[in-house]
């Protein structure tokens, strides 16, 4: 696949993609022995020897993983409690990858972790409405019309919430199970949801994002995800 010039330098952390126009420019960079200072030239990483400074470059691996993240550790790489990070999960080598996005310390389920910013920017941000399912097990009754209360949009301590689907798998005056699906991503978001009701979440299990589901990976093990679970997220 053709990538443009600047970008490919960028990938293989030879300069930022602004930077990388420069080195382009000044005339510094060779594809198959050929100068090339002109922007918009387009390299195929795979195939293609490029050169800065007479230098060979290389693009870096990209890694797309899965994991089951457990409950009862964090999503940062250094936490100030020293509680486990879900790094420790991975092989010493895949220091280079970061989660896309987070999971509480005790929300299970399924997150991906990447060193390809592209990939992560396009599951995160709000305007890609990626869309990822929760099954909550909440303390009390829930019900339909709340549910769809959630998806009109509520308020908690100022800012709104909303679902973009939501469920009832099962429901008792003591315990009710629900599905919600949601797309922006917000800070404990389904927690805060079941808050404006008075209602606490006890056990809270992320099972898909995007057509890409849980499945049976267990939790706390990871998998490297396939070029058509690639491909369909970023369709």
């Amino acid at each position: 696949m053709l990538v443009r010039l600047q970008k490919f330098l960028a990938e293989a952390g030879v300069a930022s993609r602004r930077a990388g126009e420069r080195v382009i420019l000044e005339g510094r960079v060779r594809v198959n022995g050929q100068p090339v200072a002109q922007l918009g030239a387009k390299v195929d990483p795979q195939h293609d020897r490029v050169t800065v400074d007479g230098k060979s470059v290389q693009a870096k691996r990209k890694l797309y993983l899965a994991l089951n993240k457990p409950r009862g550790c964090v999503c940062s790489r250094n936490d100030e409690h020293d509680r486990p990070t879900i790094y420790e999960l991975l092989p010493d080598e895949w220091t280079t990858v970061n989660s896309v996005g987070r999971l509480d310390y005790d929300t299970e389920g399924l997150i991906f972790l990447t060193n390809d910013g592209e990939f992560a920017l396009r599951l995160t941000h709000p305007r890609y409405g990626v869309k990822k399912r929760y099954l909550a097990i909440v303390d009390g009754a829930v019900t339909e019309e709340m549910l769809r209360e959630f998806q009109r949009g509520v308020y908690h301590a100022g800012e709104r919430l909303k679902a973009a689907g939501g469920w009832i798998v099962s429901a008792t005056a003591k315990q009710s199970v629900v599905e919600l699906e949601l797309t922006e991503g917000k800070n404990r978001e389904v927690r805060r949801l079941f808050e404006t009701r008075s209602l606490t979440v006890k056990k809270l299990l992320r099972t898909q994002i995007g057509k890409i589901k849980l499945g049976e990976l267990k939790p706390g093990r990871w998998r490297t995800m396939t070029a058509s679970e690639i491909k369909t997220l970023l369709s």
